[in-house]
């Protein structure tokens, strides 16, 4: 397995070098380079064979800093793995729920040893699309992936499959091959605070009531002069919701919120029923918790170094963490030491199972890290 990570910063000087070797090309970048397509095409060009994945993004992750309006990319070789790719339009289906079964129905599951899912981020309900993947897919075979970004307007995100990326489009890789070693980490470091509530009225991800009160009132008076600011301001307010007494609580994170009906609309499901609690940030706590997902990776293969790094941070820990943001990729790179190459985005949600064999769940507020090793 090689890998080789270039970067782009100007369009009148994108400098890649042709490889018809490359398996695979991640690239990840701003919606405004993305929608240029003058560098889509040098991409294609460069990389012929290659199954080549774009992804817009709220912050690019090139190396150990993190960088924006720039595209952070890197080119795949393997030496025994194979790929199978699929991608879908959401528009196309009743529901994210149903697009997720479609979307990964069609990989034979005989050696199939990981997924990748790269997905629009603002017309996709996150929790459903990887409801929907489970449902077929088997715990086993680890699914990690991200919500494509749009910096902090959060007005359409871009991904594309072999073509230029575009808006609501949801793309899967499946990676095969006996030698490819695949762990994952996942962690946040937000506090919690305050009493637990109950969801007394929602609709898949729109919550309208906590303890029979308006949820969007409720959310105003624990912002205080914060409210004002909304929805960008909810990036620093997460949710923790806890679906049933059994699971650990996700984190959950505003879209948007419609003052009409007091509603506010999430990245992912907020079932009737489930507790809620509100949470805030600690800045050193972020970090380390970047750091702890990383040791978590290396505990699954058994401390070996892996070659790739796939970094998938909330843009809400970008915000919060403003220019103290590159620690947290820093405190990565201290684990993972030289010979790993770091490269990822800032996206509107995360895609993981929180533990080794658990189920794959969408997640809010994380730093998610998927580590490949070809041995």
């Amino acid at each position: 397995m090689k890998v080789h990570q270039y970067e782009i910063t100007d369009l009148k000087e994108v400098h890649l070098t042709s490889n018809n070797k490359a398996d695979l090309v991640l690239v990840f970048g701003s919606k405004l380079l993305l929608q240029d397509d003058t560098v889509i095409h040098k991409i294609s060009q460069a990389y012929t064979k290659a199954t080549i994945a774009y992804c817009s993004s709220a912050g690019e992750i090139y190396n150990d800093e993190v960088r924006d309006n720039t595209i952070s990319m890197v080119a795949v070789e393997f030496a025994s793995v194979t790929l199978k790719s699929n991608a879908i339009k959401i528009d196309d289906f009743t529901d994210s729920f149903e697009a997720g079964k479609a979307l990964v129905s069609g990989f034979d599951q005989s050696g199939l040893k990981y997924i990748l899912i790269l997905s629009d981020g603002s017309k996709v309900n996150g929790s459903e699309l990887v409801k929907g993947m489970i449902s077929v897919i088997p715990e086993e075979i680890p699914i990690t992936g991200g919500l494509a970004g749009d910096g902090a307007t959060f007005v359409s995100t871009l991904t594309g499959l072999n073509e230029k990326p575009l808006s609501g489009r949801v793309l899967a890789i499946g990676f095969y091959g006996e030698h490819l070693k695949v762990s994952h980490g996942s962690m946040g470091g937000w506090e919690t605070f305050g009493l637990e509530k109950t969801v007394t009225k929602s609709q898949a991800n729109e919550l309208c009531e906590i303890d029979n009160k308006s949820a969007l009132e409720m959310y105003k008076e624990y912002l205080g002069k914060y409210a004002a600011e909304l929805p960008g301001s909810a990036l620093l307010f997460p949710l923790a919701v806890r679906i049933n007494d059994e699971e650990d609580a996700v984190v959950r994170t505003i879209l948007s919120i419609n003052n009409e009906k007091n509603s506010m609309i999430f990245a992912g499901d907020v079932p009737v029923g489930s507790k809620v609690r509100f949470m805030k940030a600690n800045f050193d706590r972020l970090i380390d918790a970047a750091s702890t997902a990383a040791k978590s990776t290396l505990v699954e293969l058994h401390n070996s170094k892996p070659q790739l790094a796939l970094l998938i941070s909330c843009v809400g820990r970008k915000l919060i963490l403003g220019n103290r943001i590159d620690e947290e990729v820093e405190a990565i790179k201290d684990i993972f030491q030289e010979g790993t190459v770091l490269t990822g985005f800032y996206s509107y949600g995360e895609i993981s199972p929180m533990n080794p064999g658990a189920a794959c769940k969408l997640h809010n507020q994380t730093m998610t890290i998927t580590c490949l090793e070809e041995s």
